[in-house]
């Protein structure tokens, strides 16, 4: 593929590691989509940002775990941009720290369409799309999963972290099933990063509480996260698939 031809759908991109990946992609000549869900003004901003740097990018309103807004969000990319080639599944939530005891079903449930059914949603079109068995050119699915998959992050976010693990194993099972059809699946488990979603849980300064713990003694910057999803959508790691990328600072 010519760089022409690279388009690349990024979820929650509106800020954070969304928002440093889309900048990395779009400097790498990426057409971005940034799918948002209600944080039109960030979104609305970055997409200027990379516009005005030289680059195409257009901004979509969907809630991915709503099945209606994957289809609308897909849709838009096919006649605004053309064939999707790299998808990056990075939406996804938290909510305040708590342990399962105390935990409801409907904050379980909530965790589980945001974190989990989006993937699932958003890996079914892209297939739909890249896939050679669907006369599909291949393409590159990056999911977005968390060191707390391997830690169960205790007595904070057991449930957030139940959700990645289930990424985790998504990423494994689809590679496979998918690797013949010229589609690679990857996955990105970042660690205590500065971002707003420490805030969303309830406390915006957790990764100065924790950072003594991590190997490299600091918290990692959205940026350093996205260098290792934008290796894994480019060629440059065409004999990858099926892995993971810990950008944990070694913890």
């Amino acid at each position: 593929m010519s760089s022409n031809d690279n388009i690349v759908l990024i979820t929650g991109a509106s800020r954070g590691i969304g928002a440093a990946t889309a900048r990395l992609f779009a400097k790498n000549n990426y057409k971005i989509c940034i799918n948002y869900r209600k944080d039109l003004d960030s979104a609305s901003y970055l997409a200027n940002e990379i516009i005005q740097s030289g680059g195409q990018c257009i901004t979509v309103q969907a809630d991915v775990s709503v099945e209606g807004d994957v289809l609308r969000l897909f849709e838009t990319v096919d006649t605004e941009l053309g064939t999707l080639s790299v998808l990056v599944n990075n939406a996804g939530v938290l909510r305040t720290q708590s342990r399962p005891d105390a935990l409801s079903a409907e904050r379980i449930n909530h965790l589980l369409t945001s974190n989990v059914t989006s993937q699932f949603l958003c890996c079914r079109e892209a297939v739909k799309r890249m896939s050679t068995k669907y006369n599909g050119r291949g393409g590159n699915i990056i999911n977005v999963s968390s060191g707390a998959s391997r830690t169960g992050s205790p007595n904070e976010y057991t449930d957030y972290a139940a959700t990645k693990g289930a990424i985790d194993t998504l990423t494994i099972g689809l590679s496979k099933e998918v690797a013949a059809e010229k589609i690679r699946v990857n996955c990105v488990r970042p660690g205590l990063i500065y971002t707003d979603m420490h805030a969303d849980g309830g406390e915006a300064g957790r990764v100065e509480r924790l950072k003594s713990k991590i190997p490299m003694q600091r918290g990692g910057n959205p940026a350093e996260v996205a260098e290792a999803i934008y290796w894994l959508g480019s060629d440059k790691s065409s004999f990858t698939t099926g892995s993971f990328i810990d950008v944990t600072g070694g913890l």
